[in-house]
């Protein structure tokens, strides 16, 4: 005689929804500045040097570090630059920058 019990549990464990597999990699933690920046003391200069700032300052501001004159102006801080960049570098735009920056400083 004939069972349907096997043909029936095979049937129900191939359609059981599978288990996603366990990612066994960590989440990368996020990347830190070589120091603690601020858009207030630290020149353009410095923070185009430093990667992690660099891509801070980018992700806000791009026109700032594709600007022809922009060896010009590593001397300076980015809340000075806003005098020149206003329309670039307004307030919120600073705010952000800084937010980030300070996201970014080492522990």
């Amino acid at each position: 005689m004939f069972s349907f019990v096997p043909v029936l549990s095979a049937a129900l464990a191939l359609s059981a929804p599978m288990a996603a597999p366990v990612n066994q990699q960590s989440t990368p933690a996020p990347a830190k500045t070589q120091a603690a920046y601020s858009v207030q003391e630290t020149s353009l200069g410095t923070l185009l040097d430093d990667p992690v700032s660099r891509e801070i300052v980018r992700r806000y501001a791009p026109t700032i570090i594709n600007h022809p004159q922009v060896s010009m102006a590593r001397p300076l801080t980015l809340s000075q630059l806003q005098r020149f960049a206003g329309d670039i570098l307004n307030d919120d735009v600073l705010a952000k920058i800084d937010a980030a920056l300070k996201a970014a400083a080492p522990a």
